[in-house]
């Protein structure tokens, strides 16, 4: 069973990412980083509300598509290499991730 961090409850088990995959998924942090910054600017400049609405969508849009390129690396690798090794409680931890991530 895996152990959680005391003070924010959070798992201690790590992935190790080659460098192309971490590349890739820090260039989409950046880019939604970048998006973020613009909503700033919208707001600061009193840009008409739905035009930032729009903005915002297209981050949330971006936020997804991260986490599902996220979500579908962490099913090829960790998920299958849990049920492989026999980790019973794997299938139950992923449920638990989607129940968190369908809020």
């Amino acid at each position: 069973m895996e152990e959680l961090c005391k003070a924010c409850g959070a798992h201690e088990r790590k992935k190790v990412r080659g460098d192309r995959e971490k590349r890739e998924l820090m260039n989409r942090l950046k880019r939604i980083e970048g998006q973020v910054r613009g909503l700033e600017r919208m707001l600061e400049e009193d840009a008409y509300c739905p035009d930032i609405l729009v903005q915002a969508s297209a981050v949330n849009s971006a936020l997804n598509s991260f986490s599902r390129t996220l979500l579908a690396s962490h099913l090829r690798t960790c998920v299958t290499g849990d049920i492989r090794a026999g980790r019973e409680d794997a299938v139950d931890e992923l449920m638990e991730t989607l129940k968190k991530l369908m809020k």
